[in-house]
């Protein structure tokens, strides 16, 4: 089991209960982590808040860094993906790259694709997730609506599309009153771009925090204060405190192998089971370590593993 925290990356076994601990201090350059997940069976990708990419080689111990200098888009990274075909695609706050095969000692392999050079087919840099679809098509989460890259051409889907509940519909319920805008210049363009200056609190329907694909295709993705959606390609539907979620911020999704949907928010996390729209929440008080919840893996033999604001909570079941 790896871990990511603002203080580096955990391997944890789970046979031995044994640690190691993984920070600039043995290979990384940064010690904030975004994204730890498996390349192959040698290595792993630590994505870095400005260290770029890390991959540990598990057999030799040692990391091998990817950075701007190497065609990384930025030296943030939010999330990495190994397509079935064996490509690499890497989610930064500039764009995603696609490596070839995964050959990222191969320089010939490295592409960038950004808003620019695919001609708004990406309509936001800041990409935050990734995703496969059956069918090979590559699903990203940007900081402007969902993108599809399907037989080489790009498309994308935004609030007028249908993604995210509108700002009236949720703005009492918003615990995050302070205007981002106020504090970043980037949130302030972004206001601009996206045509939300009547907008003063954290809300922005374009903006995709988190994202999963279920087995029959439909693309299920968090929004930053504009609830849960669901796509199949032409329609969506959108899920919101009014529907039983604890909270319109949805940082985390997970799609078990069941077809259950766990769904991360600021207020605990909610279970949504395949044949239903009712959400069942889970919080501190069931076993949880903090109620805001950014990621989720589950052990084959059903144990959960909840990641939060501080830490991390092993729960082998819920009562409820």
């Amino acid at each position: 089991m790896w871990v990511g925290t603002s203080g580096g990356a955990i391997r944890y076994d789970l046979t031995t209960e044994d640690y190691r601990h993984f920070d600039v201090r043995n290979g990384l350059l940064a010690n904030g982590v975004f994204h730890v997940s498996r390349i192959d069976d040698t290595r792993m990708a630590i994505g870095t808040y400005g260290g770029g990419l890390a991959v540990l080689d598990e057999i030799s111990n040692n990391f091998k860094i990817y950075n701007v200098p190497d065609g990384l888009g930025d030296a943030f990274v939010y999330d990495v993906l190994t397509a079935k075909n064996g490509d690499l695609w890497i989610a930064t706050w500039t764009g995603v790259n696609r490596i070839i095969n995964s050959e990222l000692d191969n320089p010939e392999a490295w592409q960038l694709f950004t808003v620019e050079n695919t001609q708004g087919g990406i309509p936001n840099d800041w990409i935050y997730g990734l995703a496969e679809g059956p069918n090979g098509q590559i699903w990203l989460a940007t900081e402007g609506g969902l993108t599809r890259f399907k037989d080489n051409q790009w498309q994308n889907w935004q609030h007028e599309d249908g993604l995210g509940a509108d700002y009236e519909l949720v703005k009492d319920f918003n615990p995050f009153k302070r205007d981002p805008a106020k504090y970043s210049r980037h949130h302030a363009q972004q206001k601009v771009e996206q045509g939300l200056t009547g907008v003063n609190t954290a809300y922005n329907p374009n903006y995709i925090v988190s994202m999963d694909v279920a087995s029959n295709g439909d693309i299920w993705v968090g929004t930053w204060g504009a609830g849960l959606n669901r796509f199949d390609g032409e329609n969506w539907q959108v899920y919101t405190h009014l529907d039983g979620l604890p909270s319109n911020h949805i940082f985390m999704l997970d799609m078990a192998k069941d077809g259950t949907l766990w769904v991360g928010t600021n207020k605990g996390i909610a279970k949504k089971l395949p044949d239903s729209d009712e959400f069942t929440l889970y919080t501190t008080e069931d076993g949880l370590f903090a109620d805001a919840i950014f990621s989720m893996d589950i052990q084959d033999d059903g144990t959960l593993w909840i990641g939060s604001y501080g830490g991390v909570a092993r729960i082998s079941h819920f009562d409820h």
